[in-house]
């Protein structure tokens, strides 16, 4: 049977989940505005084309993954609901919705730290221009 403390449990988790996708926002608002800044000063244009467009596909993950995770803190509030009015089937079915929602949102989010490793894969490749030819001993 469910309980206010099992429904309590994901507050905490989705407060903290949502906080940190909080702060990877405002780190990709930060990076689109230094690229911007770049793009304005054609600095490397055929390396910031591929930032761009691995940005714009960051950002809408991470739109969805902040849209879940809200649909997930929703769900979760209705279980609390659910075990106020004693409705336990709703209550259970609100708490394994709030599970779902918070699954695809983590799994969303690892997709987009993997994007995140490619585009400082791209940075990276770019300032260490062309292999050396000299021989290591």
């Amino acid at each position: 049977m469910i309980t206010y403390s099992t429904a309590a449990l994901l507050f905490p988790a989705i407060s903290l989940i949502m906080l940190a996708y909080t702060n990877r926002f405002l780190a990709l608002a930060a990076l689109v505005r230094s690229l911007h800044a770049k793009y304005l000063a054609h600095e490397k244009r055929a390396v910031l084309k591929g930032q761009i467009g691995n940005l714009r596909f960051r950002l809408k993950l991470l739109k969805h993954m902040q849209g879940l995770g809200i649909v997930s803190f929703i769900a979760c509030i209705l279980c609390v609901y659910g075990i106020y009015a004693d409705s336990i089937v709703f209550a259970e079915i609100s708490f394994a919705l709030s599970l779902l929602f918070f699954t695809m949102s983590l799994v969303l989010s690892f997709v987009e730290v993997q994007l995140s490793n490619k585009a400082l894969e791209l940075e990276l490749s770019d300032m260490e221009g062309p292999p050396s030819s000299t021989i290591d001993q």
